[in-house]
């Protein structure tokens, strides 16, 4: 929760590139609220999860000062990198926000461990910053994101006005732009799903095989709690994630299979 005699100072990041379109209009919403720095990949980086850099250099470098709200830094490495880079060496202090996005794509469900979004948003959350990570589904470069810019406002809102768990960041989803108007918010659990994978394998022109991954999205969870399912329904899906991989409901279970 932020001190609301203090200007909030907030991260954007994203896993798309600095020249993305969603990432722009993340930052545009966030400085309604206060200073905005940008710090995102010089390219696309979507699907490195929570990768570092850590066998090349990292070049991290002005790239414009759009206004007196909104800073951008371009950076060479992944997503996380961004984040790491923006709180130790960039920002004059601490953010009270991290926002990652807005993605362009899903990132519900099973996506969101290999979310290069998801992950600049959990590594915020590892430093005990409130966090949430953004993504529309609509893959055009040119996505319409009109429609999200009231939902965005209205979610980072009531982040900075009540904060979060510690260990816990959002996963926000929100449909594609359609004639039906999105009929609202739920908080929901991850579905079960996952991708069901196949590689193309072709010849390359010195005859030598190369492989594209490519697959079929298989949800397998029929609960009408999901994202999934909000999704489906043309709702906005919220889901509540943590860094701890724990599974603590079966800590004991195991313990008497290794009599512990």
């Amino acid at each position: 929760m932020v001190d609301k005699k203090d200007k909030p100072l907030i991260l954007v990041t994203n896993d798309d590139g600095i020249d993305s379109k969603g990432i722009n209009e993340l930052a545009i919403i966030a400085s309604n609220f206060g200073n905005v720095y940008v710090v995102a990949p010089d390219k696309p980086q979507s699907g490195m999860s929570s990768a570092i850099t850590l066998e090349s250099i990292i070049r991290c470098n002005l790239y414009e000062n759009v206004n007196s709200n909104i800073v951008k830094y371009s950076c060479t490495g992944t997503p996380v990198d961004c984040v790491k880079l923006a709180i130790n060496k960039i920002l004059p202090r601490k953010p009270d926000l991290v926002l990652s996005g807005i993605n362009h794509g899903s990132n519900s469900s099973i996506n969101v461990i290999y979310s290069g979004t998801m992950a600049a948003a959990f590594e915020g959350c590892l430093e005990k910053i409130p966090s949430i990570g953004f993504s529309l589904l609509d893959y055009s470069s040119n996505a319409d994101f009109n429609h999200c810019t009231e939902i965005v406002h209205s979610i980072v809102e009531k982040i900075l006005n009540n904060g979060l768990e510690n260990g816990v960041c959002l996963n926000v989803n929100i449909p594609k732009k359609s004639n039906e108007n999105i009929k609202g918010i739920k908080i929901c659990r991850q579905a079960d799903a996952n991708w069901i994978e196949e590689f193309d394998e072709r010849v390359d022109p010195k005859k030598l095989n190369y492989f594209w991954l490519t697959g079929t999205f298989v949800n397998y969870d029929s609960g009408n709690d999901t994202d999934e399912q909000a999704l489906k329904e043309n709702y906005i899906s919220i889901v509540p994630v943590k860094y701890d991989l724990t599974n603590h409901n079966y800590i004991s279970s195991l313990k008497k299979i290794f009599n512990e």
